[in-house]
């Protein structure tokens, strides 16, 4: 049997981060409207938040419960959300702070007020009459190179950075020169891209916020862009935790759709899906043309937030997981609770091994009459079963297909009246 891969102590701590906020900000946020790649001309002009604080979106995310927030350094459109000497069309020829300003400077420090870690998306790609052309491939790698050098020297540590794919699938870059230079800089960041950029995280593949029961770690290709269907592909098996983005409205950024914000309810499926799936739940809100969130748009977040606490914050009174003579795993209770979630944990120190589950309880007074209750796939840093409502006085975790042996990290049950 071959070696099992293991996660990087940087990945293992992706997972155990778990739920982020996305923030779309931008030139783009002052002009309704538009969508990506449209070529529509956004003046600079237009770019002047009246009220802009970083630390409101902080403070919503970490009391929803998020550990790390993503800002849009630069998105397609090409415009510099920081003093970059490498672009004309940035915050510094705005009139927002009479161009003195510098969002990316705020966001990082209200990230590390709020104890969050700190997130910063770049596109590679761009459109546009500004800066360099995409198209003159050399120039475009100094320039892309350049902006990323200053966003990973001028604003100290970055936990995480964010490539999107999008515009980029007929584009060649000197991505060895690219990775290299972001190494040298900051050699622990956490990187989410496609297979040639040396990836930490993986995209899930598509933008709605789920990810599949089976929801292996190791991988031999990757999607990377909502535009195509092809996938970067890897010369051997790679582990890669996954990520889940998605967002509260039908936009990344601020538009004039407030009736597009989505219920608790569905928002918490997400959560449910991605999180409870072994995945990482990045959820986006567009700070508005003021330069804090909608308000609609926050209370959302805070409401999801408050959902998960109440449901996940104080599981039913079992014991401990126990290892079975048989192989299997248990936890018992001597005044049988409700039950209507099991949240299961597996050991990834040794590898991911799980590839298929069943679960059983032992209904009431029965001590040894089990009934099969949920079957599931992999495992992972955390799969949610979501269950009908039962009363347990013993649930039983059995391994049925894996490679090599399983170990369970821990396995706790949970009722939440509807």
């Amino acid at each position: 049997m071959k070696k099992r891969l293991t996660l990087t102590e940087k990945q293992t701590e992706f997972l155990n981060w778990e739920f982020g906020v996305f923030f779309h900000f931008g030139i783009r946020s002052f002009y309704p409207g538009h969508v990506d790649w449209d070529g529509r001309e956004m003046p600079l002009s237009g770019f002047c938040p009246s009220a802009l604080d970083c630390s409101d979106w902080t403070e919503a995310a970490k009391r929803a419960g998020a550990k790390y927030a993503i800002l849009t350094a630069k998105h397609h459109d090409g415009f510099a959300l920081f003093r970059s000497a490498y672009t004309e069309y940035g915050v510094k020829n705005t009139p927002w702070k009479d161009g003195k300003g510098d969002v990316v400077a705020e966001f990082v420090a209200a990230c590390r007020k709020s104890g969050l870690k700190v997130g910063l998306y770049y596109s590679p790609a761009q459109w546009g009459e500004s800066a360099v052309k995409f198209e003159n491939t050399k120039e475009y790698d100094d320039y892309f190179i350049s902006q990323v050098s200053e966003l990973l020297t001028n604003y100290g540590k970055i936990d995480y950075l964010w490539f999107d794919g999008c515009g980029s699938e007929n584009h060649e870059y000197d991505k060895e020169r690219i990775v290299r230079e972001i190494r040298r800089l900051q050699p622990e960041i956490l990187t989410f891209c496609g297979a040639e950029w040396d990836p930490s995280v993986r995209w899930i593949g598509n933008e709605d916020g789920y990810a599949s029961k089976e929801n292996p770690l190791a991988v031999s290709s990757v999607p990377f862009s909502e535009r195509t269907d092809r996938e970067d592909g890897f010369s051997e098996e790679t582990l890669l935790p996954a990520e889940c983005d998605c967002r509260v409205r039908n936009t990344w950024f601020y538009d004039n759709n407030e009736d597009s914000v989505k219920t608790v309810e569905e928002l918490f499926g997400m959560y449910e899906m991605s999180v409870g799936n072994g995945s990482n739940f990045l959820l986006n809100i567009g700070p508005d043309n003021r330069g804090l969130l909608p308000d609609a748009d926050k209370a959302r977040l805070l409401a999801l937030g408050e959902k998960i606490r109440r449901t996940y914050e104080n599981p039913t009174s079992f014991t401990a997981p126990k290892k079975e003579e048989d192989g299997t795993f248990s936890i018992t209770s001597s005044e049988p609770p409700l039950v209507n979630r099991v949240v299961i944990s597996e050991d990834l120190s040794e590898g991911q091994a799980a590839r298929a589950f069943n679960l059983y309880f032992c209904p009431g007074r029965y001590k040894n009459k089990k009934l099969l209750l949920y079957k599931g796939a992999t495992i992972g840093h955390k799969t949610i079963c979501q269950l009908p409502t039962v009363r347990a006085s013993k649930l039983i975790l059995e391994v049925t297909e894996s490679d090599g042996d399983f170990l369970l990290a821990d396995m706790k049950a949970y009722h939440t009246a509807e």
